[in-house]
């Protein structure tokens, strides 16, 4: 399975879901490359020099570390993509590795995004989450659980996000055209509340 969705479209909440009702391994493209890092091996160390440079880690390295994921005990009964593919060339190499079954195409709309991304608040001291409109901290500015400070990171600030966004509409949204022609997507619109875009997603996969 895979997650598509624009950056903040809440497809790592939706993932979680996912993951603890199929009992399936989620991928995160973040996560697998930290993983490759620390265990040392031969595509985490070619890697490491592009990401401590600041650099994009090239398409056949980061095709090489998802393989060698894939083919690991806990994915012989499934498992959820999020973050990968991102490109068209990156989709091409995953079809050759495996077949598909579904994707979930996310669709959240760039202004709820926005919103949703740029009231996000992260305490300095701990880096628990709030929200300014759906988690507010109880004193504002202040976290609830150490009394750190709550600071907006980079990333969630609206000009980031806009960019972001348009990175994703440029690279990734082909993505959803790609696997249409496979017959495999499955469209589920974000909604408010995450219990209901859970509700609906767990709906489409079971269509």
């Amino acid at each position: 399975l895979i997650l598509l969705g624009a950056p903040g479209a809440g497809k790592g909440t939706q993932a979680e879901k996912i993951c603890q009702k199929n009992n399936i391994p989620t991928i995160s493209t973040g996560n697998i490359l930290r993983e490759a890092l620390k265990s040392g091996t031969e595509m985490g160390l070619k890697a490491k020099s592009y990401m401590e440079s600041g650099q994009l880690v090239p398409d056949e390295i980061l095709i090489g570390i998802i393989q060698d994921r894939l083919a690991q005990e806990d994915c012989k009964n499934g498992f959820i993509l999020d973050g990968f593919p991102r490109t068209i060339p990156q989709a091409e190499a995953l079809d050759k590795m495996v077949k598909i079954d579904k994707v979930i195409d996310l669709e959240v709309s760039d202004e709820a995004i926005i919103a949703r991304m740029s009231g996000r608040r992260v305490c300095e001291k701990c880096g628990a989450t709030y929200h300014l409109l759906y988690k507010k901290p109880k004193a504002e500015g202040v976290c609830d659980i150490c009394g750190g400070t709550l600071i907006q990171r980079k990333d969630d600030h609206p000009d980031t996000v806009k960019a972001r966004l348009e990175v994703y509409h440029k690279e990734t949204e082909p993505l959803i055209a790609h696997y249409k022609k496979q017959g495999v997507v499955k469209r589920v619109d974000g909604q408010e509340e995450v219990a209901d875009t859970t509700r609906l997603t767990l709906a489409a996969l079971e269509a």
